[in-house]
């Protein structure tokens, strides 16, 4: 009976991620086919629309590398975790992760800047060239993905011919035999990117409540309509709902490290069904914090309504 529980609730996992990354492939490919097709039309993209393009497009390969290694991991577990299937597979599900985890973290950081109001000279200047230091801080994002990627390969590489046989399920590792200095390297440079992306959203969400209560404060006595202040707590509303679900997405990875060291499967199952609902979950709700998106979507829903 506990071993027909046990297939049951893997079972209603694996449909559950199931669920969850092809529905957040659909929400991210709207976002993209929006975006693709203002392009064409009007032959460019602002600043937003290009990290918004990227993130998308980052976020439906790594639900369909995510979902596509989770489905087989259950099925030719034995296939997958042998040389150089590990590492390969290593690579490709970090670089991917890490990437829509910057790109994410740059989109909060290029809202504060611009909508942020200080007479720093350093901020002003910010403000003035944010929108061509856009692409390169897309490409510092994949590149500095990539090169982690790289690292973790060597790494896992470098693992298995010590004997040390690691799996990887979702955004986290599993130990089956010992603990040493490698294993140790890989989980601190696994968590770096969480990390260095975490502090970037948490400062961006802290300067953008500072200068929203700035600005409230000296619009107190105004009874007018307020743009820039409609356009800080849009993004407000849009940063914070991230900085909520990044929280709980870091720390499920320190959990899944915890219980992945413990054995603990049916915790890192619940903690990875939370994992695959991030994606989008939170392109969700950029669509309905970007005007441009949200009408979109509405007229496709009235569409389908009619008919």
């Amino acid at each position: 009976a506990q071993q027909f529980n046990v297939t049951s609730f893997g079972a209603t996992t694996v449909a559950i991620i199931s669920l969850e990354a092809f529905a957040g492939m659909w929400i991210n490919a709207f976002i993209v086919c929006v975006l693709c097709i203002g392009w064409v039309k009007k032959k460019t993209l602002n600043s937003n629309e290009k990290i918004l393009l990227l993130l998308g497009s980052s976020r439906i390969c790594y639900l369909c590398f995510s979902w596509a290694y989770h489905f087989l991991s259950r099925i030719y577990p034995n296939y997958l975790y042998v040389h150089p299937i590990l590492q390969l597979l290593t690579f490709f599900g970090i670089f991917l992760n890490h990437c829509n985890l910057w790109v994410s973290a740059s989109l909060c950081v290029f809202y504060c800047i611009k909508i942020v109001n200080f007479r720093n000279s350093f901020f002003i200047y910010l403000k003035v060239k944010i929108d061509r230091m856009v692409p390169w801080l897309l490409l510092g994002s994949v590149l500095s993905a990539l090169a982690l990627a790289s690292v973790m390969y060597d790494l896992t590489e470098t693992v298995q011919g010590n004997n040390l046989t690691i799996t990887c399920i979702g955004n986290f590792w599993e130990e089956s035999i010992r603990m040493d200095e490698n294993f140790t390297t890989s989980f601190f440079l696994f968590g770096f990117g969480y990390a260095v992306s975490f502090m970037a959203v948490f400062f961006a969400a802290l300067f953008l409540l500072f200068s929203l209560w700035r600005h409230k404060r000296k619009m107190q006595t105004n009874s007018m309509k307020d743009l820039s202040m409609e356009a800080h707590i849009r993004a407000m509303k849009s940063i914070l709902s991230f900085l909520v679900m990044y929280t709980i997405n870091f720390v499920c990875l320190i959990l899944s490290i915890i219980y992945s060291m413990k054995n603990e499967n049916t915790t890192t199952l619940l903690i990875s069904i939370y994992l695959y609902a991030f994606p989008g979950v939170h392109s969700l709700i950029l669509i309905f914090s970007n005007p441009k998106l949200e009408k979109a979507l509405l007229r496709i829903l009235s569409c389908v309504k009619c008919k």
